[in-house]
């Protein structure tokens, strides 16, 4: 293997690990935004108390469910995101590199329909 070679093989390991990185910070968001949708129900009573005024949002909705949900799928996606890396990294080792966009397709579907109920939740719940 010659220096240019050499050259190009680190730097296709370089971006694997860039592109891992950036799997992880977008598994750590979707997780953080499921938590954050677990406990808004939470949040909302206690302002509300400390306005005094009485809640109409029950603590125990489908907020719970969607945000543990997303959990889910936020550590889901890790996993996967590290299987894809490795596999990549085999594949950038021997020479048989294949891109494939599955994992982006399904993740962006997901947060697409989790979206759509969002959205379908906060308008009869309004």
């Amino acid at each position: 293997m010659d220096s240019e070679e050499k050259k190009q093989n680190v730097s296709d390991h370089l971006a694997n690990e860039r592109t891992l990185l950036a799997w992880i910070r977008t598994c750590i968001g979707i997780m953080a935004f499921g938590f954050v949708v677990v406990k808004f129900s939470l949040f909302i009573k206690q302002i509300s108390l400390v306005l005094g005024k009485e809640s109409t949002i029950h603590q125990y909705g489908f907020s719970a469910p969607i945000g543990i949900i997303l959990v889910l799928v936020g550590a889901i996606s890790l996993l996967l995101s590290v299987m894809r890396y490795s596999k990549t990294k085999k594949e950038l080792n021997k020479g048989t590199y294949y891109h494939t966009s599955g994992l982006i397709y399904i993740i962006a579907g997901f947060i697409l329909i989790t979206s759509i109920v969002l959205v379908v939740y906060l308008i009869k719940t309004t």
